[in-house]
């Protein structure tokens, strides 16, 4: 069984943590990897560090807000609004001004909820500047409803009068229909040229897209003039799989930016999770069966979101707390040497092969 085992060292300038094999003896794993040594953490982010993402100049690590609106997944209540709000603040005032969301974020009586909190907390934010840099990244859903391009360009609008705002950053297609609607699609693609040759939207972007897809809807907008700005995709140590390491390959010979969704792995990769601390709602059984598998894994967030920051992609953490925030902000300044991401690398693909639960990312819609 795998296992990562850390320790930060008050006294000292540098947080230590080593890879070993629990079940070696004390002589073989004291020959096992070096420790990494991760700088100290510095003021929390280099507010001048931009990334170039079409258009855009983006923060290198956005905040995603799926949870804002969720309570089947994320246990939302409209009583964390006020804590939601301190921390786009606190995250806007150290820099990062990519935010993620999707016209479909919210449950019930409360979708599209991420989108109005975003919007409210844009407003009301203090500080002109920053306000204005702010990048907007949302998804509008492939319904079975949606099957015309009018109806998407009427899905953008609908985000905007929720946002308040006048413009979205990056428009996106949140999932795929070729597998089962091919027709769908192709109309969904007209109604991101139409968004972006109105002006809503100053970029577009795709969603859990497979390399095939996303090189065909790359090649399609190219066609119409209009630049293919993103792909998101589930990104992590614990979603290793062949097409997320094939987008990622075509985004760079592309130039498309990569959006690294689920940095953490919905979590596991916190190491807050074991089999007598499980989260509620579904998640729970899917932590279970991870954490029964390898009960004694346990990882460092900021580690995990800086390997992706070092494979090229512009990771998307979900926040909720002042905390999270914080802790997800660490992960900036500093890289890890390539030594130490390839190191990482390995352990995730063990651990994927030990789990036999994420072959190609979990929750994933892609079309391959």
């Amino acid at each position: 069984m795998l296992t990562m085992a850390f320790s930060t060292i008050a006294t000292s300038p540098t947080s230590h943590f080593g890879i070993y094999n629990a079940s070696t003896s004390s002589a073989s794993a004291s020959s096992s990897l070096k420790p990494f040594k991760i700088p100290s953490l510095r003021p929390l982010i280099w507010p001048w560090e931009k990334v170039k993402m079409g258009p855009l100049s983006v923060s290198p690590m956005g905040f995603g807000t799926w949870a804002w609106g969720n309570q089947l997944l994320w246990g939302y209540k409209e009583s964390m609004d006020s804590e939601l709000q301190s921390t786009f603040n606190l995250a806007v005032e150290n820099g990062i001004n990519l935010f993620d969301t999707a016209d479909s974020y919210g449950t019930g009586r409360l979708v599209g909820q991420s989108e109005r909190l975003l919007g409210k907390f844009i407003q009301e934010f203090n500080g002109k500047k920053q306000q204005n840099e702010i990048v907007i990244a949302t998804k509008f859903a492939a319904y079975p409803w949606r099957l015309t391009p009018g109806q998407f360009v009427k899905a953008c609008q609908m985000s905007l009068d929720r946002m308040q705002i006048e413009q979205i950053g990056i428009g996106q297609l949140h999932w795929s229909t070729a597998n089962y609607a091919p027709l769908q699609e192709m109309a969904l693609w007209d109604g991101l040229v139409a968004m972006y040759d109105k002006g809503l939207v100053r970029a577009v972007g795709v969603s859990n897209y497979g390399p095939k897809q996303l090189v065909k809807i790359h090649a399609y907008l190219k066609s119409r003039g209009v630049p293919l700005c993103s792909a998101q995709v589930q990104f992590s140590l614990l979603s290793l799989g062949d097409d997320q390491m094939e987008v990622r390959e075509i985004c760079d010979s592309l130039g498309i930016g990569l959006i690294a969704y689920s940095p953490l792995g919905l979590g596991m990769l916190t190491g807050k999770y074991t089999t007598s601390k499980l989260p509620s709602g579904p998640r729970g059984s899917i932590y279970s069966a991870v954490c029964t598998a390898n009960e004694q894994h346990q990882t460092y967030l900021q580690i995990a979101i800086n390997w992706c920051i070092c494979k090229g992609t512009i990771p998307i953490p979900g926040v909720k707390t002042v905390k999270q925030a914080k802790e997800n902000l660490g992960a900036l300044g500093w890289r890890l040497s390539s030594d130490e991401r390839m190191e990482l690398q390995w352990m995730g693909r063990k651990l994927i092969l030990s789990f036999d639960l994420f072959p190609s990312g979990v929750i994933s819609c892609e079309v391959k």
